[in-house]
């Protein structure tokens, strides 16, 4: 190799020795000013704590509370007087699969599956206490059954037909 060969490779190398050093102290730069900003909030997490942060139950304001809820839950009562679930349908299975099938499907809140097995214990009690726990709601150790599964729309006579539809096609 020649003499000017020499000191170009020793130039070239210090340039990429000072580009190495440049670009190290401008990453540290970065890192550090990086680490004086405040994170971002995650909405997920803060929703999750809002939901944490809730109160496990009301508060009891005497008679003016029961009162309030009293009207509330007359009001709802009357609202809902007119309306019939399902147009009035006695069809179990319509009923089955718009609204009980939601929890007996899955399990949900300990609801018993169509399944013989699970449904025994239930039927060995009588059909009026099957029926009745449906329609008025029943909370046991196994579980909860919400007062006519959960839509106060539906009549009787329509609980008791979805009721008597499970049970005829329990497997």
């Amino acid at each position: 190799m020649r003499n000017h060969d020499l000191v170009f490779l020793k130039h070239f190398s210090m340039v990429i020795v000072f580009l190495v050093a440049v670009t190290g102290v401008l990453i540290l730069l970065g890192l550090y000013f990086n680490s004086q900003l405040q994170p971002e909030p995650n909405p997920v997490a803060q929703a999750a704590m809002v939901q944490r942060l809730q109160p496990a139950g009301g508060v009891y304001a005497g008679s003016t509370g029961a009162a309030a809820q009293a009207a509330a839950a007359a009001a709802a009562a009357a609202a809902s007087a007119g309306q019939v679930a399902y147009d009035g349908t006695l069809d179990g299975k319509v009923i089955y699969d718009n609204l009980c099938g939601a929890c007996h499907t899955s399990g949900a809140g300990g609801a018993p599956k169509l399944v013989r097995a699970e449904w025994t214990a239930r039927i060995a009690q009588g059909m009026d206490t099957v029926h009745k726990h449906a329609i008025e709601g029943f909370q046991g150790s196994a579980g909860i059954m919400p007062a006519k599964g959960g839509n106060p729309n539906l009549t009787d006579e329509q609980v008791i037909a979805a009721v008597d539809w499970m049970l005829d096609n329990l497997q």
